[in-house]
């Protein structure tokens, strides 16, 4: 039986926080103006209309909801019951079509359904798991031959602690303290270990930078903070 990769301590952290997913100006208000950005990104990279779709740590169901409404059977899987339940209510109040949401955790899913989604994305949260090459092997077992699988992270290096840490939770009150820590970053040449030990290859990244003056976020080549990567499973031969 596969023993649950998370971090108590990080489910109850979120667990405490479910009922403000969908608050804009709230704890998530960045996930929301990143939202756009990142939906864009993949949907440009493997256009989401009609396609089989797994979000792996969805929480409240920010990104799974966008993806569904651009045409995207999507399941939403998470650990945090509260957060489960926050994404199936907004669901239901938007009346969205094609998203369902299932607590399970992404390895369990893998040996269950292995090959089974067009795409996987799993963004902010291989950084709040014990073993993230785990998650990411579990993405890639996930998706089917040829599909793409979507990771979005912090990088660890002195400038993101500035930014991400120090700035982001301390002085712009960003997001609560304490929601990063800084061990746990991940650099991009981390993950891409972890994606080319789990048979995937990387074909695409990008850098999201905010601006503290306009309060605005935008795609760029500095991967430096946040970031995110796409990677392919090689088609079936």
């Amino acid at each position: 039986m596969t023993t649950a990769n998370v971090d108590p301590a990080e489910l109850a952290k979120f667990s405490s926080l479910a009922h403000r997913w969908w608050d804009l100006q709230g704890e998530f208000a960045p996930l929301h103006q990143i939202n756009p950005l990142r939906l864009d990104w993949i949907d440009g990279i493997s256009p989401l209309k009609g396609q089989g779709v797994l979000d792996v740590g969805c929480g409240g169901g920010i990104l799974a909801d966008a993806m569904a409404r651009k045409g995207a059977e999507v399941l939403g899987i998470d650990l945090a019951d509260k957060s489960l339940k926050v994404a199936q209510l907004h669901a239901l109040e938007a009346e969205t079509p094609g998203v369902r949401y299932r607590h399970v955790a992404a390895e369990a899913l893998a040996e269950e359904a292995p090959a089974s989604f067009d795409a996987v994305t799993c963004m902010e949260m291989l950084e709040h798991v014990p073993d993230p090459a785990s998650i990411v092997g579990a993405c890639a077992t996930l998706v089917k031959p040829g599909g793409w699988v979507f990771f979005s992270t912090i990088n660890r290096n002195p400038k993101s602690f500035l930014f991400a840490i120090v700035g982001a939770e301390y002085l712009l009150n960003l997001v609560p303290r304490g929601t990063h820590e800084y061990a746990r970053l991940i650099r991009p040449s981390e993950l891409a270990q972890f994606c080319r030990a789990a048979g995937l290859d990387l074909q695409h990244s990008s850098g999201l930078e905010y601006n503290p003056l306009t309060r605005r976020y935008r795609l760029s080549s500095d991967t430096g903070v946040n970031y995110m990567v796409a990677a392919r499973k090689p088609p079936a031969t």
